[in-house]
């Protein structure tokens, strides 16, 4: 089955019905979200960025295309956490929930492009 409706939202954001499953993929908890607030259906913080490579990237928009060539090579090194996440997907609508301030550029950005990947290439 096709994935199709993979949707990013900050944790910060209001919780919507059309979120299907809520999945947080941050590796640190977010500064002053309750567990009740953030809504979640799980926190997988083993899919986000390792310690060193977040620090590094330190949202700096200039290095944005670098820290997607390495957060891949250790999505790449999940491939059961990604596995779990794409059936998931297969179910219905997936909310992977990040914290970064910019929507644009952050570790959901790239994971979904990873499933979607994964997705195209089965």
């Amino acid at each position: 089955m096709a994935i199709s409706d993979i949707r990013l939202k900050r944790i910060y954001d209001p919780v919507d019905d059309g979120d299907g499953t809520r999945i947080l993929i941050d590796r640190l908890w977010p500064r002053g979200v309750s567990k009740e607030r953030a809504a979640l259906d799980a926190w997988m913080p083993d899919v986000g960025p390792s310690h060193e490579l977040r620090k590094w990237f330190a949202h700096e928009p200039g290095r944005w295309s670098v820290f997607c060539e390495r957060y891949r090579e250790e999505l790449s090194d999940r491939s059961e956490l990604l596995k779990a996440l794409r059936r998931t997907a297969e179910k219905g609508p997936l909310t992977l929930l990040f914290s970064a301030t910019d929507r644009e550029r952050n570790q959901a950005v790239v994971v979904r492009r990873f499933l979607q990947e994964m997705d195209a290439a089965n």
